[in-house]
């Protein structure tokens, strides 16, 4: 009887992978409106005085990305600060692509020209994993899942071994370099706030959230292993108040411009971490 619910779930994940790339090959086309074609923007601070600053790429899906905000999405927020901060002028290079799960980010750090950027970038900024249980959402919110019926221990198994793989090849193409590498969780890798409560109902929402706290919970002991800094965003956005939905887009599922701004100041209150050694394992 699961044989069908399988398939349905492989049809889906080969869907979202084909429209992933298609928006890849559009946007190098400049034939997207409304997405801004890989390339970079200088931010920070102005003037003759002005020094050139860190080249700041950041990697991920929708949420670097800006969908469904309509502003300047974090990383050229983060970059902004981070050049006002420094008196420098900061170089951002956002490759975050809508849709993107673990398995597409490995699989643009095997092309050459994600692997050049890498290689400038004195600054990394991670934010993946949310799409890794897309296939799962239905059940999730559902209350299909429980202790009992794991949905997800594959799902957190391959992002555990894929964010592994990623940040050792980023650290493998800095080589010796000075390098900041700053890997967010989320405060929800699914809807919330009113929206979410309107969608899922409270038992909905709180199973969604308790798949947050496993999934950021393998985001930050891979982090940790791979000398990274992980920025927990759950306790982000809670300490903004007990419900996120004034940081949230229409969608629930996206930040809005304070959203996006909180977390670019949560990644400047990180600070620089200068690619210490990695502890064995993750």
């Amino acid at each position: 009887m699961a044989q069908p619910e399988r398939d349905g779930r492989l049809t889906r994940t080969v869907l979202r992978r084909c429209l992933v790339a298609l928006v890849l090959v559009l946007v190098a086309w400049g034939l997207v409106v409304g997405v801004r074609a890989p390339g970079t923007v200088q931010v920070g601070a102005t003037g003759p005085s002005a020094r050139p600053g860190a080249y700041v790429l950041a990697l991920g899906d929708s949420v670097p990305a800006g969908s469904a905000c309509g502003c300047e999405p974090f990383p050229v927020r983060y970059g902004d600060l981070l050049g006002s901060a420094t008196h420098t002028r900061v170089t951002v290079d956002n490759r975050a692509v809508g849709g993107s799960d673990s398995a597409d980010l490995l699989d643009a750090l095997r092309t050459a020209d994600l692997r050049g950027a890498v290689r400038r970038a004195d600054i990394v900024l991670v934010t993946i994993g949310a799409n890794d249980f897309g296939d799962q959402h239905d059940d999730i919110v559902s209350g299909s899942c429980s202790p009992a019926v794991d949905c997800v221990g594959a799902e957190l198994t391959a992002l555990h071994d894929r964010l592994v793989s990623a940040l050792r090849i980023i650290r493998m193409l800095r080589g010796d370099q000075p390098t900041t590498v700053l890997v967010t969780g989320y405060w929800n890798v699914f809807e919330d706030g009113d929206v979410a409560r309107d969608d899922y109902g409270p038992t909905g929402l709180a199973a969604a959230r308790a798949l947050t706290v496993r999934a950021n919970a393998v985001i930050r002991t891979v982090s940790g292993a791979a000398g990274a800094r992980y920025v927990d965003l759950a306790a982000t956005f809670t300490g903004a108040g007990p419900d996120p939905t004034r940081l949230l887009a229409d969608d629930g599922d996206h930040p809005n411009a304070a959203g996006h701004e909180l977390i670019a100041r949560t990644l400047l209150a990180a600070g620089p971490v200068m690619d210490p050694t990695p502890s064995a394992g993750a």
